[in-house]
């Protein structure tokens, strides 16, 4: 009796493997099903100059020039600038050279740029140096592209304990499907040491304190 309960319990066991097996999908199965979520709540933020610092990451001619949504973003990102070096701000880029960067009306001066093509900025670089030297807690970041840039700096920031703030349209990608997968990457999507330290919002919600 116990053997023949037994073979039964045998038996039930492979047959819900089996449909479990047969049901199980992976995500191409559930592309078409998967809705977006949420917008991201934006958010305003007044920041301390000499405590905040500016990342303008390789906005070049060569691929900036040729994203429409990168070339959208200039006048954002020219916003930020003039804010940010009329009240003293850090600033720190990433470009080939100097007569790369996509626009001159943001144009870095004299040590304020280094060469790194990665979406790490902290990997081969001194941007660590120049956060510490200067004291910076809090780091805007601007680019292209958002998933790469945008998410691979911003959460090398956020794990080192910055403030990392994200203007989403001073940031842009290829596509929007990019923009839209980086920018729930930082607000919820990533580790929680990353979306902690990740405030989004936008160009005209960021102020410099006085």
């Amino acid at each position: 009796m116990r053997s023949l309960w037994r073979g039964a319990v045998v038996t039930a066991v492979a047959l819900m493997i089996a449909f479990a097996a047969s049901a199980a999908t992976d995500i191409l199965d559930d592309w078409n099903s998967v809705k977006p979520p949420p917008k991201p709540e934006l958010k305003p933020v007044t920041l301390d100059p000499s405590a905040t610092a500016l990342l303008i990451l390789d906005m070049q001619k060569g691929n900036c020039g040729v994203r429409p949504r990168c070339m959208a973003t200039i006048p954002n990102v020219k916003r930020l600038y003039d804010a940010a070096r009329a009240a003293g701000v850090m600033l720190w880029y990433s470009l080939n050279s100097t007569a790369d960067l996509i626009d001159p009306g943001f144009m870095p001066r004299e040590g304020e740029w280094v060469r790194q093509g990665g979406p790490d900025k902290f990997l081969g670089s001194n941007l660590e140096e120049k956060l510490k030297a200067k004291g910076v807690k809090t780091v805007v970041v601007c680019g292209t592209s958002f998933q790469g840039v945008g998410v691979g700096t911003g959460s090398g920031l956020a794990q080192r304990g910055y403030r990392v703030i994200v203007p989403i349209d001073c940031l842009s990608s290829e596509d929007p499907y990019n923009e839209q997968y980086a920018a729930w990457h930082m607000f919820k999507g990533g580790p929680a040491v990353v979306t902690s330290n990740s405030t989004l919002t936008r160009s005209t919600m960021v102020k410099f304190a006085k």
